[in-house]
């Protein structure tokens, strides 16, 4: 149950010994993807193993940062206290020029600009004075 008191406050991201590396190319800027060295699979999220062969031995290499919206949602209705002041605003599934999708939010313009198949560009967007940044996708420019 959450506690009244910080129903006002948005959940963080909590890095882990897998997403650590990602987490800190995010704040400086960078998208990490993981590369697999032995059968080439490009996977996101983070993990300790590739996801297509099994194999241990993996690499963090920069993105490109660039996608295509492959779906997206528009939140009119708060899941919390925390995003009411936020809404509306575009939930999107993006297919990264690399290959793997990942989910992020919309943020620049209005969300009710988003379409299918929309070019978008990464931005590594900081939550105040946290020392936490998130990775979020605008209209690609």
């Amino acid at each position: 149950m959450i506690n009244p008191k910080e129903a006002h406050i948005k959940p963080l991201p909590m890095p882990d010994a897998d997403s650590e590396a990602y987490w800190r190319g995010i704040r400086e800027g960078k998208l990490l993807l993981q590369h697999c060295k032995q059968c080439g699979h490009v996977q996101f999220y983070q993990q300790a193993i590739c996801r297509e062969c099994g194999s241990e031995h993996l690499e963090h290499r920069p993105a490109s940062g660039r996608g295509t919206v492959h779906s997206f949602s528009v939140v009119y209705r708060a899941p919390g206290p925390a995003f009411k002041h936020d809404t509306p605003y575009a939930v999107l599934l993006v297919e990264l020029a690399e290959g793997p999708r990942m989910i992020s939010s919309f943020v620049g313009d209005d969300p009710l600009a988003v379409t299918f198949d929309m070019l978008v560009e990464l931005v590594c967007e900081p939550v105040g004075d946290t020392g936490v940044v998130l990775p979020r996708f605008r209209a690609a420019r």
